[in-house]
Protein backbone atom coordinates (compact mmCIF):
# COMPACT_ATOMS: atom_id res chain seq x y z
CA UNK A 1 0.00 0.00 0.00
CA UNK A 2 1.66 3.32 -0.67
CA UNK A 3 2.11 6.39 1.59
CA UNK A 4 -0.81 7.94 0.36
CA UNK A 5 -3.49 5.23 0.77
CA UNK A 6 -1.97 4.59 4.02
CA UNK A 7 -2.75 8.03 5.32
CA UNK A 8 -5.91 7.71 3.55
CA UNK A 9 -7.19 5.11 5.24
CA UNK A 10 -5.43 6.40 8.47
CA UNK A 11 -7.65 8.65 8.55
CA UNK A 12 -10.86 7.04 7.46
CA UNK A 13 -10.06 4.56 10.34
CA UNK A 14 -9.79 7.33 13.08
CA UNK A 15 -12.62 9.57 12.33
CA UNK A 16 -15.16 6.69 12.07
CA UNK A 17 -13.83 5.14 15.01
CA UNK A 18 -13.60 8.67 16.91
CA UNK A 19 -17.57 9.15 15.61
CA UNK A 20 -19.06 5.78 16.63
CA UNK A 21 -16.89 5.33 19.48
CA UNK A 22 -18.74 6.22 22.55
CA UNK A 23 -21.83 4.94 21.14
CA UNK A 24 -20.31 1.37 20.64
CA UNK A 25 -18.47 1.56 24.17
CA UNK A 26 -22.48 1.95 25.40
CA UNK A 27 -23.60 -0.61 23.37
CA UNK A 28 -20.87 -3.20 24.28
CA UNK A 29 -21.98 -2.56 28.26
CA UNK A 30 -25.82 -2.68 27.90
CA UNK A 31 -25.29 -5.75 25.74
CA UNK A 32 -23.38 -7.71 27.98
CA UNK A 33 -26.01 -8.52 30.65
CA UNK A 34 -28.43 -8.75 27.74
CA UNK A 35 -26.40 -11.80 26.54
CA UNK A 36 -27.65 -13.68 29.22
CA UNK A 37 -31.20 -12.03 29.43
CA UNK A 38 -32.99 -15.34 30.64
CA UNK A 39 -30.77 -16.28 33.37
CA UNK A 40 -30.66 -12.47 34.98
CA UNK A 41 -34.16 -12.59 34.22
CA UNK A 42 -34.73 -16.02 36.28
CA UNK A 43 -32.63 -14.14 39.17
CA UNK A 44 -35.10 -10.92 39.29
CA UNK A 45 -37.57 -12.49 38.45
CA UNK A 46 -38.71 -11.12 34.71
CA UNK A 47 -39.10 -14.39 33.87
CA UNK A 48 -40.29 -17.24 36.41
CA UNK A 49 -40.35 -20.68 35.87
CA UNK A 50 -43.65 -22.59 37.05
CA UNK A 51 -43.00 -24.48 39.97
CA UNK A 52 -42.85 -28.70 39.23
CA UNK A 53 -45.75 -30.29 39.42
CA UNK A 54 -45.03 -34.23 38.25
CA UNK A 55 -48.17 -36.68 36.94
CA UNK A 56 -50.46 -33.17 36.62
CA UNK A 57 -51.57 -33.27 32.80
CA UNK A 58 -54.87 -31.20 33.14
CA UNK A 59 -54.78 -27.80 31.29
CA UNK A 60 -56.58 -24.62 31.41
CA UNK A 61 -57.96 -23.40 28.07
CA UNK A 62 -56.18 -20.14 26.72
CA UNK A 63 -59.74 -18.36 27.19
CA UNK A 64 -59.33 -18.93 31.13
CA UNK A 65 -55.57 -17.80 31.22
CA UNK A 66 -56.44 -14.60 29.92
CA UNK A 67 -59.79 -14.12 32.04
CA UNK A 68 -57.39 -14.54 34.64
CA UNK A 69 -54.74 -11.99 33.41
CA UNK A 70 -57.72 -9.07 32.82
CA UNK A 71 -59.30 -10.17 36.70
CA UNK A 72 -55.00 -8.79 37.85
CA UNK A 73 -55.82 -5.63 35.59
CA UNK A 74 -58.84 -4.76 34.80
CA UNK A 75 -58.02 -1.54 33.10
CA UNK A 76 -56.38 -3.17 30.56
CA UNK A 77 -55.92 -5.04 27.51
CA UNK A 78 -54.12 -7.82 26.20
CA UNK A 79 -51.80 -6.95 23.37
CA UNK A 80 -49.45 -10.23 23.66
CA UNK A 81 -49.25 -13.93 24.79
CA UNK A 82 -46.64 -16.40 24.39
CA UNK A 83 -45.40 -20.07 26.22
CA UNK A 84 -41.81 -20.80 27.12
CA UNK A 85 -40.24 -22.75 24.57
CA UNK A 86 -41.08 -26.56 25.14
CA UNK A 87 -43.25 -25.96 28.06
CA UNK A 88 -47.07 -25.26 28.43
CA UNK A 89 -47.17 -25.17 31.77
CA UNK A 90 -47.75 -21.46 32.07
CA UNK A 91 -48.91 -18.50 30.10
CA UNK A 92 -47.10 -15.26 29.81
CA UNK A 93 -49.73 -12.33 29.29
CA UNK A 94 -49.39 -8.61 28.27
CA UNK A 95 -51.41 -5.81 29.56
CA UNK A 96 -51.05 -2.58 27.92
CA UNK A 97 -53.62 0.81 28.53
CA UNK A 98 -54.66 0.27 24.81
CA UNK A 99 -53.57 -2.09 21.56
CA UNK A 100 -51.27 0.87 20.21
CA UNK A 101 -47.95 -0.27 20.73
CA UNK A 102 -46.24 1.20 24.01
CA UNK A 103 -43.42 1.12 26.32
CA UNK A 104 -46.32 0.60 29.19
CA UNK A 105 -46.16 -2.81 29.92
CA UNK A 106 -47.41 -5.47 32.49
CA UNK A 107 -47.06 -9.04 32.73
CA UNK A 108 -49.65 -11.98 34.28
CA UNK A 109 -47.41 -15.31 34.76
CA UNK A 110 -50.84 -17.59 34.91
CA UNK A 111 -50.39 -21.28 35.65
CA UNK A 112 -51.77 -23.13 32.94
CA UNK A 113 -52.28 -26.15 35.44
CA UNK A 114 -53.87 -24.73 38.16
CA UNK A 115 -55.16 -20.70 36.84
CA UNK A 116 -52.48 -19.54 39.37
CA UNK A 117 -51.07 -15.82 39.21
CA UNK A 118 -47.77 -17.00 39.78
CA UNK A 119 -45.24 -14.04 41.03
CA UNK A 120 -43.53 -12.09 38.95
CA UNK A 121 -41.42 -8.36 39.01
CA UNK A 122 -42.94 -5.57 36.66
CA UNK A 123 -40.84 -5.82 32.86
CA UNK A 124 -40.68 -2.11 31.82
CA UNK A 125 -38.40 -1.25 35.22
CA UNK A 126 -35.54 -2.39 36.35
CA UNK A 127 -32.32 -2.78 35.32
CA UNK A 128 -32.68 -5.53 32.37
CA UNK A 129 -35.42 -3.02 31.09
CA UNK A 130 -32.60 0.09 31.27
CA UNK A 131 -29.98 -2.24 29.53
CA UNK A 132 -32.36 -3.35 26.63
CA UNK A 133 -33.73 0.40 25.92
CA UNK A 134 -30.44 1.92 26.01
CA UNK A 135 -29.41 -0.64 23.66
CA UNK A 136 -31.82 -0.73 21.87
CA UNK A 137 -33.08 2.83 21.04
CA UNK A 138 -31.44 4.98 23.13
CA UNK A 139 -34.79 5.83 24.93
CA UNK A 140 -35.67 7.81 21.73
CA UNK A 141 -37.88 5.19 19.80
CA UNK A 142 -37.29 4.94 16.25
CA UNK A 143 -35.26 7.79 15.61
CA UNK A 144 -32.73 6.29 18.14
CA UNK A 145 -32.59 2.84 16.50
CA UNK A 146 -31.79 4.78 13.39
CA UNK A 147 -29.33 6.76 15.14
CA UNK A 148 -27.19 3.65 16.23
CA UNK A 149 -27.90 1.53 12.71
CA UNK A 150 -25.52 4.86 11.39
CA UNK A 151 -23.49 4.59 13.98
CA UNK A 152 -22.97 0.63 13.15
CA UNK A 153 -22.59 1.45 10.05
CA UNK A 154 -20.12 3.86 10.74
CA UNK A 155 -18.34 0.94 13.15
CA UNK A 156 -18.30 -1.55 9.80
CA UNK A 157 -16.17 0.91 7.99
CA UNK A 158 -13.45 1.23 10.87
CA UNK A 159 -13.18 -2.15 10.93
CA UNK A 160 -12.65 -2.56 6.81
CA UNK A 161 -9.93 0.38 7.50
CA UNK A 162 -8.55 -1.14 10.24
CA UNK A 163 -7.80 -4.28 8.00
CA UNK A 164 -6.51 -2.50 4.82
CA UNK A 165 -3.67 -0.93 7.43
CA UNK A 166 -3.06 -4.00 9.13
CA UNK A 167 -0.77 -5.06 6.43
CA UNK A 168 1.20 -2.63 6.47
CA UNK A 169 2.01 -1.84 10.44
CA UNK A 170 2.20 -5.59 10.98
CA UNK A 171 5.30 -5.60 8.00
CA UNK A 172 8.13 -5.79 10.64
CA UNK A 173 6.52 -7.19 13.25
CA UNK A 174 5.55 -10.54 15.03
CA UNK A 175 1.97 -11.49 15.23
CA UNK A 176 1.07 -10.81 19.03
CA UNK A 177 4.73 -8.78 19.43
CA UNK A 178 4.19 -5.88 22.62
CA UNK A 179 6.67 -3.52 22.25
CA UNK A 180 8.25 -1.89 25.52
CA UNK A 181 6.84 1.49 26.06
CA UNK A 182 3.02 2.55 27.33
CA UNK A 183 1.74 3.77 24.40
CA UNK A 184 3.26 1.52 21.95
CA UNK A 185 2.55 -1.05 23.97
CA UNK A 186 -1.24 0.36 23.92
CA UNK A 187 -1.25 0.66 20.04
CA UNK A 188 0.10 -3.32 19.56
CA UNK A 189 -2.69 -4.46 22.20
CA UNK A 190 -5.12 -2.59 20.17
CA UNK A 191 -4.33 -3.91 16.94
CA UNK A 192 -3.99 -7.59 18.16
CA UNK A 193 -7.39 -7.32 20.13
CA UNK A 194 -8.74 -5.51 16.80
CA UNK A 195 -7.39 -8.16 14.59
CA UNK A 196 -8.64 -11.37 17.05
CA UNK A 197 -12.23 -9.92 17.45
CA UNK A 198 -12.50 -8.80 13.21
CA UNK A 199 -14.98 -11.38 12.62
CA UNK A 200 -16.96 -11.29 15.77
CA UNK A 201 -17.15 -7.32 14.94
CA UNK A 202 -18.33 -7.74 11.42
CA UNK A 203 -21.47 -9.95 12.49
CA UNK A 204 -22.29 -8.11 15.55
CA UNK A 205 -21.93 -4.95 13.61
CA UNK A 206 -23.88 -6.16 10.64
CA UNK A 207 -26.65 -7.67 12.64
CA UNK A 208 -26.90 -4.67 14.66
CA UNK A 209 -27.33 -2.42 11.95
CA UNK A 210 -30.61 -4.55 10.55
CA UNK A 211 -31.55 -4.93 14.12
CA UNK A 212 -32.37 -1.21 14.06
CA UNK A 213 -34.03 -0.96 10.88
CA UNK A 214 -36.98 -4.07 12.55
CA UNK A 215 -39.60 -1.41 12.33
CA UNK A 216 -39.37 -0.60 8.95
CA UNK A 217 -39.44 -3.58 8.17
CA UNK A 218 -42.54 -4.82 9.53
CA UNK A 219 -44.40 -1.81 8.07
CA UNK A 220 -42.89 -2.91 4.75
CA UNK A 221 -44.06 -6.24 5.42
CA UNK A 222 -47.58 -4.70 6.67
CA UNK A 223 -48.20 -2.47 3.36
CA UNK A 224 -47.03 -5.11 0.77
CA UNK A 225 -47.48 -8.52 2.59
CA UNK A 226 -50.71 -7.89 4.89
CA UNK A 227 -52.98 -5.36 3.38
CA UNK A 228 -54.02 -6.92 0.32
CA UNK A 229 -55.19 -10.01 2.35
CA UNK A 230 -57.72 -7.35 4.36
CA UNK A 231 -59.26 -6.15 1.11
CA UNK A 232 -62.48 -7.36 2.43
CA UNK A 233 -62.26 -6.15 6.31
CA UNK A 234 -61.39 -3.03 4.81
CA UNK A 235 -64.16 -0.16 6.77
CA UNK A 236 -64.60 -2.51 9.59
CA UNK A 237 -63.86 -1.69 12.80
CA UNK A 238 -62.00 -2.93 15.20
CA UNK A 239 -63.21 -6.23 17.09
CA UNK A 240 -64.16 -5.70 20.22
CA UNK A 241 -62.97 -8.47 23.32
CA UNK A 242 -66.73 -9.12 23.52
CA UNK A 243 -67.07 -10.11 20.12
CA UNK A 244 -63.91 -12.37 20.24
CA UNK A 245 -64.30 -15.91 19.52
CA UNK A 246 -63.14 -18.77 21.86
CA UNK A 247 -59.40 -17.89 21.52
CA UNK A 248 -58.59 -21.22 22.56
CA UNK A 249 -60.68 -22.29 19.12
CA UNK A 250 -58.80 -19.66 17.33
CA UNK A 251 -55.12 -21.39 18.67
CA UNK A 252 -56.18 -24.85 17.62
CA UNK A 253 -57.07 -23.65 14.11
CA UNK A 254 -53.57 -22.36 13.47
CA UNK A 255 -52.16 -24.86 15.22
CA UNK A 256 -54.05 -27.28 12.28
CA UNK A 257 -53.07 -25.32 9.73
CA UNK A 258 -49.36 -25.46 10.59
CA UNK A 259 -48.67 -28.66 12.04
CA UNK A 260 -45.52 -29.07 13.06
CA UNK A 261 -45.21 -25.61 14.61
CA UNK A 262 -45.40 -24.17 18.11
CA UNK A 263 -46.41 -21.13 19.07
CA UNK A 264 -43.89 -18.26 19.57
CA UNK A 265 -46.80 -15.54 20.79
CA UNK A 266 -49.81 -14.48 20.39
CA UNK A 267 -50.65 -10.81 19.31
CA UNK A 268 -54.40 -9.86 19.88
CA UNK A 269 -56.67 -7.45 17.65
CA UNK A 270 -55.57 -4.34 17.56
CA UNK A 271 -51.60 -4.50 18.23
CA UNK A 272 -49.09 -3.98 16.06
CA UNK A 273 -48.18 -7.73 15.08
CA UNK A 274 -51.51 -8.47 14.32
CA UNK A 275 -54.85 -6.18 12.51
CA UNK A 276 -58.16 -4.82 14.03
CA UNK A 277 -59.88 -7.85 12.80
CA UNK A 278 -57.45 -10.64 13.76
CA UNK A 279 -55.65 -13.09 15.79
CA UNK A 280 -52.03 -13.30 15.07
CA UNK A 281 -50.58 -16.80 15.72
CA UNK A 282 -46.74 -16.54 15.59
CA UNK A 283 -45.13 -19.72 15.16
CA UNK A 284 -41.52 -21.41 14.90
CA UNK A 285 -40.18 -24.43 13.54
CA UNK A 286 -38.36 -27.15 15.39
CA UNK A 287 -35.19 -27.08 14.43
CA UNK A 288 -31.70 -24.60 15.66
CA UNK A 289 -32.30 -22.37 12.63
CA UNK A 290 -36.25 -22.68 11.75
CA UNK A 291 -36.71 -21.96 15.61
CA UNK A 292 -35.80 -18.56 15.25
CA UNK A 293 -37.83 -17.77 12.05
CA UNK A 294 -41.57 -17.00 12.70
CA UNK A 295 -44.64 -17.52 10.09
CA UNK A 296 -47.98 -15.98 11.39
CA UNK A 297 -51.38 -17.25 10.68
CA UNK A 298 -53.95 -14.69 10.91
CA UNK A 299 -57.33 -16.42 12.53
CA UNK A 300 -60.65 -13.93 12.17
CA UNK A 301 -61.30 -12.65 15.64
CA UNK A 302 -64.89 -13.01 14.78
CA UNK A 303 -65.05 -16.69 13.52
CA UNK A 304 -61.92 -18.27 14.56
CA UNK A 305 -61.54 -19.37 10.84
CA UNK A 306 -57.92 -19.29 9.02
CA UNK A 307 -57.63 -16.07 7.05
CA UNK A 308 -54.29 -16.30 5.56
CA UNK A 309 -50.67 -17.25 6.61
CA UNK A 310 -48.78 -14.19 4.31
CA UNK A 311 -45.47 -14.85 3.27
CA UNK A 312 -42.35 -13.84 4.86
CA UNK A 313 -40.66 -11.56 2.56
CA UNK A 314 -36.37 -12.00 2.51
CA UNK A 315 -35.98 -9.19 4.62
CA UNK A 316 -37.86 -10.64 7.44
CA UNK A 317 -35.81 -13.90 7.10
CA UNK A 318 -32.48 -11.56 7.80
CA UNK A 319 -34.05 -10.10 10.41
CA UNK A 320 -35.54 -12.94 12.69
CA UNK A 321 -32.10 -15.08 12.00
CA UNK A 322 -30.03 -11.89 12.96
CA UNK A 323 -31.63 -11.21 16.31
CA UNK A 324 -30.28 -14.01 18.06
CA UNK A 325 -27.03 -14.28 16.20
CA UNK A 326 -26.71 -10.65 17.68
CA UNK A 327 -26.53 -12.06 21.27
CA UNK A 328 -25.10 -15.68 20.80
CA UNK A 329 -28.55 -17.07 21.42
CA UNK A 330 -27.79 -20.10 19.07
CA UNK A 331 -25.91 -22.84 20.70
CA UNK A 332 -26.59 -22.40 24.77
CA UNK A 333 -24.11 -21.23 27.08
CA UNK A 334 -20.69 -22.21 25.24
CA UNK A 335 -21.79 -19.23 22.77
CA UNK A 336 -22.93 -17.16 25.83
CA UNK A 337 -19.44 -17.17 27.05
CA UNK A 338 -17.46 -16.64 23.95
CA UNK A 339 -19.91 -13.43 22.86
CA UNK A 340 -19.31 -12.04 26.57
CA UNK A 341 -15.08 -12.41 26.35
CA UNK A 342 -14.96 -11.18 22.81
CA UNK A 343 -17.27 -8.39 23.97
CA UNK A 344 -14.98 -7.59 27.06
CA UNK A 345 -12.20 -7.85 23.96
CA UNK A 346 -13.85 -4.92 21.51
CA UNK A 347 -14.42 -2.45 24.72
CA UNK A 348 -10.46 -2.83 25.35
CA UNK A 349 -9.92 -1.94 21.50
CA UNK A 350 -12.42 1.04 21.54
CA UNK A 351 -11.25 2.31 24.92
CA UNK A 352 -7.50 1.81 23.69
CA UNK A 353 -8.41 3.63 20.69
CA UNK A 354 -9.28 6.68 21.73
CA UNK A 355 -6.83 6.49 24.75
CA UNK A 356 -4.30 6.58 21.71
CA UNK A 357 -5.82 9.82 19.81
CA UNK A 358 -6.52 11.42 23.09
CA UNK A 359 -2.59 11.16 23.60
CA UNK A 360 -1.81 11.58 19.79
CA UNK A 361 -2.85 14.86 20.17
CA UNK A 362 -1.01 16.03 23.73
CA UNK A 363 1.80 18.13 22.81
CA UNK A 364 5.25 16.02 23.52
CA UNK A 365 3.37 13.04 24.82
CA UNK A 366 4.18 10.33 22.12
CA UNK A 367 7.84 9.66 21.13
CA UNK A 368 8.51 9.80 17.74
CA UNK A 369 8.76 6.38 17.17
CA UNK A 370 5.08 6.27 18.37
CA UNK A 371 3.46 8.62 16.40
CA UNK A 372 5.11 6.80 13.04
CA UNK A 373 3.37 3.53 14.38
CA UNK A 374 0.27 5.26 15.05
CA UNK A 375 0.25 5.97 10.82
CA UNK A 376 0.85 2.75 9.90
CA UNK A 377 4.67 2.25 9.39
CA UNK A 378 6.44 0.25 12.03
CA UNK A 379 9.40 1.84 13.57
Amino acid sequence: MSPRSVKLWSGVHTWTSLVCTAFMLLLCVTGLPLIFYDEIGEFVGTRVTPPAMPGVTQRISLDEALAVARRRYPDRVVQFASQDEGSDAAWFVTMTPTPAPTADFRQVVVDARTGAVLPSARIDQGFLWLMERLHVDLFAGLAGKLFLGFMGLLLLLSIASGVLLYAPFMRKLSFGALRPGRLLRWLDLHNLLGIATLAWGLVVGATGVINTLADLAQDRWRATELQPLLAHYQGQPLVAVQEWAPVQRALDAAREHAPGSSISFIAFPGTAFATPHHFGFYLQGATPITGHLHDVVLVDARSAAVTAMPARPWYLTALQLSQPLHFGDYAGLPMKILWTLLDLATIVVLASGLLLWLRRRRPGAAPHGAALAWKGVPR
